[in-house]
């Protein structure tokens, strides 16, 4: 199916997300649209998916017919589906029922049907899924091959997806490539939306690039990668030099903790962490080092052994113990657990502070909100709501709440669905934190580059098992990748950090 779009515009009040937009996508391609955060893709693509309507006088077409698509629902009976960064499903609900959602007809389907159905299109593209199991215990990987697997069903010919390579492993992200692969040989389109270049330029067909809202430039391979960049972000963007540690005392130190939830248990580790230092924790989703980041701040307790910070006890302590100690969490579900939808910036920085009185001083909220959005370079304004901002400015926000002075800073994907250039300025940040307060970093990543870059020492995690720590700059992405995997551990196993 081919697509068409036309003079796209989008205003958000004062915003122009989108500005004149004209692509053209013939059917059968895998189209890569690059661009920085805030560049209008997410815009783009959810006009194109019925989740917004675009101005007056912007037109899209499908095969040459012009359409107009009011809501997601709407879309899909064009043959529009997207697939969103964070899969749209219902974890506590089994994999059939979520296989199931948006299905027209019946309210009650016929279940040995569907699960006919299911079976055949799993087959088919090479998923292995129970349907009777429920969709908390899928990886984010797996979630999104059910989700393609229900826009298949609901009869999707023009795939879109929005930076779906972001938290899922290297493993993950070759089945996905392998799968969206299929689809150009079935006369299906997929709009692969992303920042990522390496990912663009192995996967697309051609690619759009949108920089402020405006369709800058096109290409075709054999892709120039300087080019790309220079397009995106109108200059050359480079990672620059590592940063060695200049490290202190100890800030954070694991004694024989042993860690333990319905699914897994890790056994004995003992770790030590000095101020400066900056440890990346890497392995496939699921394999401990969540529980391993929320025991260091709190939120899950060992069931064994000491956690000492800055040699007090708080073992078995609440998260609000370790924050007055200076453990500030910063998790990957941004407006799930780490902001507030529906509360201003202002709201958020005023909240973060210590209370000065019975009633809020707005003028002084304002006030800081603003120094705040300055310092932090955050694109919007103290009233803007936090759902309202991109994920790179969400991201900006979480920092920028960061209290002080701070001991140790745990990050989920801190950089997740981040453009190069955002993910530069928010390590930056981080490090001179670090310097301010002489505090230390554990953050976790899937993107294996990021975790060698911006670590002086690693923790691998598999099945069960942590590795001594690892010299990041003594180390390649293959090994870490081995590493991951399950190879090259020492034979007798066991937690050595």
């Amino acid at each position: 199916m081919n697509v068409e779009l036309k003079n796209i515009h989008k205003h958000f009040g004062k915003t122009h997300a989108n500005k004149g937009i004209n692509l053209t996508i013939p059917s059968g391609t895998i189209q890569g649209i690059l661009g920085e955060n805030g560049a209008g893709k997410s815009t783009l693509m959810k006009i194109l998916s019925g989740f917004i309507q675009a101005d007056p006088g912007s037109e899209v077409l499908l095969d040459g017919k012009p359409v107009f698509m009011d809501s997601p629902a709407s879309a899909i009976r064009y043959g529009v589906g997207m697939l969103h960064q964070d899969p749209l499903d219902f974890p506590p609900m089994k994999i059939l029922d979520n296989f199931l959602l948006g299905i027209p007809g019946s309210f009650f389907p016929n279940r040995k049907n569907a699960t006919q159905d299911f079976n055949l299109l799993a087959k088919e593209y090479g998923f292995s899924f129970d349907p009777e199991n429920y969709v908390d215990s899928l990886t984010v990987g797996e979630r999104q091959q059910l989700e393609i697997m229900r826009l298949l069903f609901l009869g999707a010919r023009i795939f879109i997806l929005d930076e779906p390579t972001t938290g899922i492993s290297a493993i993950q992200k070759e089945k996905l490539f392998a799968t969206l692969k299929k689809f150009p040989e079935q006369a299906m389109t997929v709009i692969f939306v992303s920042h990522k270049l390496e990912d663009v330029e192995s996967l697309c067909d051609q690619v759009a690039v949108l920089r402020g809202g405006e369709l800058v430039g096109e290409m075709k391979p054999p892709y120039k990668t300087p080019k790309l960049v220079e397009m995106m972000f109108g200059k050359a963007v480079t990672l620059g030099e590592r940063q060695p540690a200049v490290t202190g005392d100890t800030v954070l130190s694991l004694q024989h903790v042993s860690l333990e939830d319905t699914r897994l248990k890790i056994n004995d580790i003992n770790f030590d962490l000095r101020a400066g230092e900056v440890v990346g924790l890497a392995g496939l989703e699921g394999s401990g080092q969540g529980m391993f980041m929320r025991a260091c701040s709190g939120l899950v307790r060992p069931v064994g052994g000491k956690v000492l910070l800055k040699g007090k006890d708080l073992t078995g302590k609440p998260y609000h113990a370790f924050k007055h100690e200076g453990v500030n969490f910063l998790p990957a579900a941004r407006l799930e657990e780490g902001l507030v939808p529906g509360l201003s910036l202002t709201d958020h920085f005023v909240l973060a502070e210590e209370p000065k009185g019975v009633f809020i001083d707005k003028a002084y909220g304002q006030r800081l909100a603003e120094d705040c959005i300055k310092s932090f370079n955050i694109r919007g304004t103290p009233t803007s709501t936090v759902e309202s901002l991109s994920g790179g400015n969400q991201q900006r926000a979480e920092l920028a709440l960061l209290q002080t002075p701070l001991s140790l800073v745990l990050l989920e994907h801190p950089t997740r669905g981040l453009d190069i250039e955002s993910v530069i300025y928010i390590w930056s940040k981080l490090k001179d934190r670090c310097k301010q307060d002489g505090a230390a970093i554990i953050f976790i990543s899937s993107d294996l580059e990021e975790v060698l870059q911006y670590s002086d020492r690693l923790l691998v995690f598999f099945s069960g098992k942590v590795s001594a720590p690892i010299d990041a700059t003594a180390t390649s992405v293959e090994q870490l990748g081995q590493l991951i995997g399950g190879k090259g551990w020492p034979a007798e196993g066991g937690s050595h950090a």
